[in-house]
Protein backbone atom coordinates (compact mmCIF):
# COMPACT_ATOMS: atom_id res chain seq x y z
CA UNK A 1 0.00 0.00 0.00
CA UNK A 2 2.65 2.54 0.67
CA UNK A 3 4.26 1.51 -3.14
CA UNK A 4 1.21 2.25 -4.24
CA UNK A 5 0.90 5.50 -2.17
CA UNK A 6 4.25 6.58 -3.14
CA UNK A 7 3.70 5.73 -7.09
CA UNK A 8 0.65 7.64 -7.49
CA UNK A 9 2.03 11.22 -5.96
CA UNK A 10 4.82 10.29 -8.27
CA UNK A 11 2.01 10.26 -11.45
CA UNK A 12 0.92 13.96 -9.79
CA UNK A 13 4.22 15.12 -10.18
CA UNK A 14 4.58 14.32 -13.03
CA UNK A 15 1.22 14.84 -15.17
CA UNK A 16 1.80 19.17 -14.59
CA UNK A 17 5.55 18.26 -16.29
CA UNK A 18 3.74 16.31 -19.36
CA UNK A 19 0.94 18.86 -19.44
CA UNK A 20 3.74 21.64 -20.09
CA UNK A 21 4.89 20.12 -23.16
CA UNK A 22 5.75 23.16 -25.72
CA UNK A 23 7.90 21.88 -28.14
CA UNK A 24 5.64 22.65 -30.82
CA UNK A 25 6.45 25.84 -30.22
CA UNK A 26 9.13 26.54 -32.48
CA UNK A 27 12.12 28.33 -31.37
CA UNK A 28 13.47 31.50 -33.27
CA UNK A 29 15.04 34.39 -32.65
CA UNK A 30 15.35 38.33 -33.96
CA UNK A 31 18.22 40.05 -34.54
CA UNK A 32 18.42 43.75 -34.64
CA UNK A 33 21.67 45.74 -34.32
CA UNK A 34 23.28 43.50 -32.11
CA UNK A 35 20.18 43.00 -30.21
CA UNK A 36 18.32 39.76 -30.08
CA UNK A 37 14.72 38.87 -29.44
CA UNK A 38 13.87 35.14 -28.08
CA UNK A 39 10.68 33.83 -30.02
CA UNK A 40 8.41 30.66 -29.69
CA UNK A 41 6.55 30.66 -32.88
CA UNK A 42 3.33 27.98 -33.04
CA UNK A 43 2.09 27.13 -36.49
CA UNK A 44 -1.06 26.00 -36.85
CA UNK A 45 -1.69 21.69 -37.44
CA UNK A 46 -0.43 20.64 -41.36
CA UNK A 47 0.83 24.60 -42.12
CA UNK A 48 1.02 25.28 -46.31
CA UNK A 49 2.85 28.20 -46.08
CA UNK A 50 0.82 28.98 -49.52
CA UNK A 51 -2.25 29.20 -47.29
CA UNK A 52 -3.08 32.54 -45.07
CA UNK A 53 -3.70 32.00 -41.32
CA UNK A 54 -4.56 34.67 -38.55
CA UNK A 55 -1.65 35.32 -35.91
CA UNK A 56 -2.46 36.10 -32.71
CA UNK A 57 0.51 38.15 -31.04
CA UNK A 58 1.04 37.62 -26.87
CA UNK A 59 3.05 39.41 -24.48
CA UNK A 60 4.50 38.01 -21.58
CA UNK A 61 4.50 39.66 -17.85
CA UNK A 62 7.43 40.67 -16.20
CA UNK A 63 8.24 37.26 -14.54
CA UNK A 64 8.76 35.70 -17.69
CA UNK A 65 11.20 38.00 -18.79
CA UNK A 66 14.94 36.80 -19.85
CA UNK A 67 16.07 35.03 -22.61
CA UNK A 68 16.04 31.27 -22.78
CA UNK A 69 13.14 31.19 -24.99
CA UNK A 70 11.07 29.69 -22.40
CA UNK A 71 10.12 31.50 -19.81
CA UNK A 72 7.53 33.21 -22.19
CA UNK A 73 5.13 30.42 -22.46
CA UNK A 74 4.59 29.73 -18.47
CA UNK A 75 1.22 31.77 -18.95
CA UNK A 76 -1.10 31.50 -21.99
CA UNK A 77 0.80 29.33 -24.21
CA UNK A 78 -1.14 26.31 -22.94
CA UNK A 79 -4.53 27.70 -23.74
CA UNK A 80 -3.36 27.63 -27.87
CA UNK A 81 -2.48 24.33 -27.86
CA UNK A 82 -5.35 22.71 -26.68
CA UNK A 83 -7.08 20.37 -28.94
CA UNK A 84 -10.39 22.08 -29.09
CA UNK A 85 -8.57 26.02 -30.24
CA UNK A 86 -6.47 24.04 -33.04
CA UNK A 87 -8.86 22.19 -34.20
CA UNK A 88 -11.65 25.51 -34.20
CA UNK A 89 -8.77 28.31 -34.88
CA UNK A 90 -5.73 27.12 -37.45
CA UNK A 91 -3.42 29.85 -36.38
CA UNK A 92 -0.19 31.16 -36.20
CA UNK A 93 0.91 31.66 -32.21
CA UNK A 94 3.82 33.95 -31.50
CA UNK A 95 5.49 34.38 -27.89
CA UNK A 96 8.62 36.98 -27.99
CA UNK A 97 10.58 37.29 -24.74
CA UNK A 98 11.83 40.75 -23.52
CA UNK A 99 15.20 40.94 -21.83
CA UNK A 100 15.69 41.28 -18.31
CA UNK A 101 17.22 44.91 -18.97
CA UNK A 102 14.08 46.25 -20.51
CA UNK A 103 10.51 46.35 -20.47
CA UNK A 104 7.83 46.28 -23.22
CA UNK A 105 6.35 49.70 -22.81
CA UNK A 106 7.34 53.31 -21.90
CA UNK A 107 6.82 53.24 -17.88
CA UNK A 108 8.77 54.63 -15.11
CA UNK A 109 8.55 51.89 -11.85
CA UNK A 110 9.72 52.72 -8.51
CA UNK A 111 9.43 50.55 -5.76
CA UNK A 112 8.26 52.25 -2.30
CA UNK A 113 7.84 50.47 1.27
CA UNK A 114 7.18 47.02 -0.32
CA UNK A 115 4.84 49.08 -3.10
CA UNK A 116 5.08 49.27 -6.95
CA UNK A 117 4.30 52.34 -8.86
CA UNK A 118 4.15 53.18 -12.08
CA UNK A 119 3.93 56.33 -14.27
CA UNK A 120 2.70 55.64 -17.51
CA UNK A 121 4.60 57.75 -20.36
CA UNK A 122 3.05 59.75 -23.39
CA UNK A 123 4.32 59.29 -26.59
CA UNK A 124 8.25 58.90 -26.00
CA UNK A 125 10.77 56.12 -28.18
CA UNK A 126 10.53 52.86 -27.63
CA UNK A 127 12.15 50.83 -25.69
CA UNK A 128 14.86 48.52 -26.85
CA UNK A 129 12.57 45.29 -26.25
CA UNK A 130 9.69 47.14 -27.94
CA UNK A 131 11.85 48.48 -30.77
CA UNK A 132 13.04 45.19 -31.34
CA UNK A 133 9.42 44.03 -31.14
CA UNK A 134 8.31 46.21 -33.77
CA UNK A 135 10.87 45.25 -36.24
CA UNK A 136 10.32 41.64 -35.71
CA UNK A 137 6.89 42.51 -36.48
CA UNK A 138 6.69 44.50 -39.33
CA UNK A 139 8.89 41.58 -40.98
CA UNK A 140 6.93 38.92 -39.71
CA UNK A 141 3.60 40.70 -40.41
CA UNK A 142 4.38 40.74 -43.96
CA UNK A 143 5.07 37.32 -44.57
CA UNK A 144 2.61 36.13 -47.70
CA UNK A 145 1.09 33.49 -44.87
CA UNK A 146 -0.55 36.09 -42.85
CA UNK A 147 -3.85 37.08 -42.78
CA UNK A 148 -3.19 40.61 -42.84
CA UNK A 149 -7.30 41.68 -41.76
CA UNK A 150 -6.86 38.81 -38.76
CA UNK A 151 -3.57 39.85 -36.70
CA UNK A 152 -4.37 40.18 -32.62
CA UNK A 153 -2.44 40.92 -29.73
CA UNK A 154 -2.81 40.38 -26.08
CA UNK A 155 -0.65 40.09 -23.29
CA UNK A 156 -0.62 40.54 -19.06
CA UNK A 157 0.94 42.72 -16.69
CA UNK A 158 3.58 43.84 -18.21
CA UNK A 159 2.98 42.59 -21.49
CA UNK A 160 -0.56 44.35 -21.16
CA UNK A 161 1.02 47.65 -20.93
CA UNK A 162 3.22 46.16 -24.13
CA UNK A 163 0.02 45.58 -25.28
CA UNK A 164 -1.37 48.93 -25.21
CA UNK A 165 2.15 50.31 -26.03
CA UNK A 166 2.42 48.30 -29.51
CA UNK A 167 -1.49 49.48 -29.61
CA UNK A 168 -0.90 53.18 -30.14
CA UNK A 169 1.90 52.88 -32.15
CA UNK A 170 0.32 49.99 -34.66
CA UNK A 171 -3.20 51.32 -34.40
CA UNK A 172 -3.69 50.23 -38.24
CA UNK A 173 -2.11 46.87 -37.91
CA UNK A 174 -4.83 44.80 -35.19
CA UNK A 175 -8.13 43.44 -35.84
CA UNK A 176 -8.52 42.85 -31.87
CA UNK A 177 -6.69 43.14 -28.86
CA UNK A 178 -7.20 41.95 -24.90
CA UNK A 179 -5.07 43.30 -21.88
CA UNK A 180 -5.12 41.47 -18.75
CA UNK A 181 -3.80 43.42 -15.41
CA UNK A 182 -2.43 46.03 -17.82
CA UNK A 183 -2.19 50.13 -17.82
CA UNK A 184 -1.42 53.00 -19.92
CA UNK A 185 -1.83 56.51 -19.56
CA UNK A 186 -5.12 57.98 -20.86
CA UNK A 187 -3.73 60.39 -22.93
CA UNK A 188 -2.32 57.31 -25.33
CA UNK A 189 -6.29 56.08 -25.58
CA UNK A 190 -6.82 58.02 -28.66
CA UNK A 191 -3.95 56.57 -30.43
CA UNK A 192 -6.16 53.11 -30.67
CA UNK A 193 -9.18 53.86 -29.61
CA UNK A 194 -10.90 51.94 -32.77
CA UNK A 195 -9.36 48.80 -32.19
CA UNK A 196 -11.65 46.41 -30.75
CA UNK A 197 -10.15 45.76 -26.64
CA UNK A 198 -11.46 43.77 -24.35
CA UNK A 199 -9.89 44.63 -20.75
CA UNK A 200 -9.86 42.20 -17.77
CA UNK A 201 -8.08 42.86 -14.24
CA UNK A 202 -8.59 41.72 -10.18
CA UNK A 203 -10.47 43.70 -8.30
CA UNK A 204 -7.66 42.60 -5.57
CA UNK A 205 -4.63 43.47 -7.64
CA UNK A 206 -2.14 45.40 -4.91
CA UNK A 207 0.36 44.97 -7.74
CA UNK A 208 -1.02 46.82 -10.71
CA UNK A 209 -3.77 48.97 -9.64
CA UNK A 210 -7.57 47.93 -11.35
CA UNK A 211 -7.90 51.94 -11.36
CA UNK A 212 -5.21 51.70 -14.68
CA UNK A 213 -7.83 49.20 -16.19
CA UNK A 214 -10.64 51.63 -15.43
CA UNK A 215 -9.06 54.50 -16.81
CA UNK A 216 -8.83 53.09 -19.81
CA UNK A 217 -12.17 52.11 -20.19
CA UNK A 218 -13.56 55.32 -19.31
CA UNK A 219 -11.05 57.55 -21.28
CA UNK A 220 -11.85 54.77 -24.44
CA UNK A 221 -15.77 55.20 -23.57
CA UNK A 222 -15.46 58.94 -23.61
CA UNK A 223 -14.15 58.58 -27.59
CA UNK A 224 -16.70 56.57 -28.24
CA UNK A 225 -15.34 52.65 -27.89
CA UNK A 226 -16.27 50.99 -25.10
CA UNK A 227 -14.17 48.11 -25.12
CA UNK A 228 -15.57 45.13 -23.17
CA UNK A 229 -14.61 45.26 -19.39
CA UNK A 230 -14.52 42.71 -17.00
CA UNK A 231 -13.24 42.88 -13.39
CA UNK A 232 -12.96 39.92 -11.15
CA UNK A 233 -13.79 40.94 -7.59
CA UNK A 234 -12.08 38.11 -5.44
CA UNK A 235 -8.97 38.33 -7.77
CA UNK A 236 -5.26 39.84 -7.47
CA UNK A 237 -2.97 40.34 -9.41
CA UNK A 238 -3.07 36.76 -11.20
CA UNK A 239 -6.63 37.46 -12.65
CA UNK A 240 -5.15 36.06 -16.43
CA UNK A 241 -6.07 32.52 -14.37
CA UNK A 242 -9.77 33.72 -14.75
CA UNK A 243 -9.25 35.55 -17.94
CA UNK A 244 -7.61 32.70 -20.08
CA UNK A 245 -11.00 30.33 -18.63
CA UNK A 246 -13.35 32.75 -20.45
CA UNK A 247 -15.53 30.96 -22.75
CA UNK A 248 -15.95 33.66 -24.86
CA UNK A 249 -12.37 35.29 -25.13
CA UNK A 250 -10.83 33.39 -27.85
CA UNK A 251 -14.18 33.15 -30.00
CA UNK A 252 -14.56 36.97 -29.38
CA UNK A 253 -11.22 37.59 -30.47
CA UNK A 254 -10.70 35.82 -33.70
CA UNK A 255 -14.56 36.84 -34.69
CA UNK A 256 -12.77 40.15 -35.50
CA UNK A 257 -11.68 40.74 -38.70
CA UNK A 258 -10.16 44.50 -40.32
CA UNK A 259 -12.04 45.51 -42.83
Amino acid sequence: MKRLIIYLAFLTLIQPLKAQDFSAYQKSTFVLNGDTLPVRILYPKDFDSTKIYPLMLFLHGRGESGNDNQKQLVHGAKMFLEESFRNKYPAIVVFPQCGEDSYWSNVEIEDINTKRFFTFKKGGEPTKAMNLLLAFTKDFFKKDFVDKSKIYVGGLSMGGMGTYEILRREPKTFAAAFVICGGDNIKNCRKYKDVPLWIFHGGLDDIVSPQFAYGVFKELRALGNTPKFTIYLKDNHNSWDDAFAEPELLPWVFSQQKE
